[in-house]
């Protein structure tokens, strides 16, 4: 049986990481603010830029553009991977890494190869550790980012897609739900896929200055880049409200093993008084004998 030096050793330790458990929480839910009002201001600009785009493409030729051109065989698709930088974050960062694995063994069993490009520390280093050739990779960049970090993936993915490297170019992010849920979605950018079947498009005719194939030249790179940015504000809120939930779970964790140990150091206490109340009951009787 542990001594009660050692309980108490163990609840200081116990209670010193509660402290920081708090803290994180606490700054967790400082950034999340920050990141969920900038999130939630984009993604309507983003979600109705992806439904414009894809009705255009229903109603354009394919060849106006590269970015509306299909393969007619795919050999080699690129994929971006976007995680977190740091853990203590419960299961968001494995969730993502999952979702890449899958995406992975499955085009590579249908005989197509995947370039692999990284934002994020942990995806980087769970591919590293496996040997996994990435194309590139961005780390350091959750602290502090901004549109110009969305323009460098999205530049680099379509030089690739543009210059024949790639035939696909897919983008997996988290999906920020609620404060309790953020589920990991697969999002293909290029080529630009038309309004799918069951949805209705709006009837509508586009009427465009200057002609079509200039207006497209300018637009189509930018909607890219505005899909790699929503990525990257639904990655980061997701990150915040996953570590937020982390830490406040492991701080009431932290506050249940300190009312456990608190328990067994009274009972360890009552029990050495009780054997000192026995040796001092024993020790009288032995001197009337």
């Amino acid at each position: 049986m542990p001594t009660l030096r050692d309980i108490r050793r163990k609840i200081g330790a116990v209670k010193k990481t509660q402290q920081i458990t708090r803290a994180m929480n606490m700054v967790s839910a400082a950034k999340l603010r920050g990141a969920q009002q900038r999130m939630e201001g984009f993604r309507p600009y983003a979600e109705a830029f992806q439904m414009m785009l894809g009705n255009m493409a229903a109603r354009v030729e394919p060849e106006i553009h590269p970015f509306f051109q299909k393969a007619p065989e795919v050999e080699r698709v690129a994929l971006v991977l976007m995680t977190a930088d740091r853990g203590l974050c419960g299961s968001f960062n494995v969730n993502l890494i999952n979702q890449a694995v899958k995406f992975i063994r499955e085009k590579e069993t249908a005989g197509v190869q995947v370039s692999l490009s990284c934002v994020g520390r942990k995806g980087r280093d769970f591919f590293r550790r496996r040997k996994r050739e990435m194309r590139t990779q961005y780390v350091d960049v959750w602290n502090k980012f901004d549109f110009s970090n969305a323009v460098a993936v999205a530049r680099e993915v379509m030089s690739d897609f543009l210059t024949g490297q790639v035939q696909e170019v897919h983008l997996i992010y988290a999906n920020f739900i609620n404060l309790a849920v953020q589920r990991p979605v697969l999002v293909q950018l290029l080529p630009i896929a038309t309004t799918q079947a069951g949805e209705e498009a709006p009837a509508m005719e586009y009427l465009f200055e200057p002609p079509v194939a200039q207006f497209l030249e300018y637009l189509l790179p930018k909607y890219v880049n505005v899909l790699v940015y929503h990525g990257f504000l639904e990655n980061s809120a997701s990150e915040h409200a996953a570590r937020m939930s982390a830490m406040d779970k492991a701080s009431s964790n932290c506050k249940d093993m300190i009312t456990h140990l608190t328990l067994v150091m009274n009972k360890a206490r009552q029990a050495a008084i009780t054997k000192e109340l026995m040796d001092i009951v024993g020790g009288a009787e032995a001197l009337k004998g």
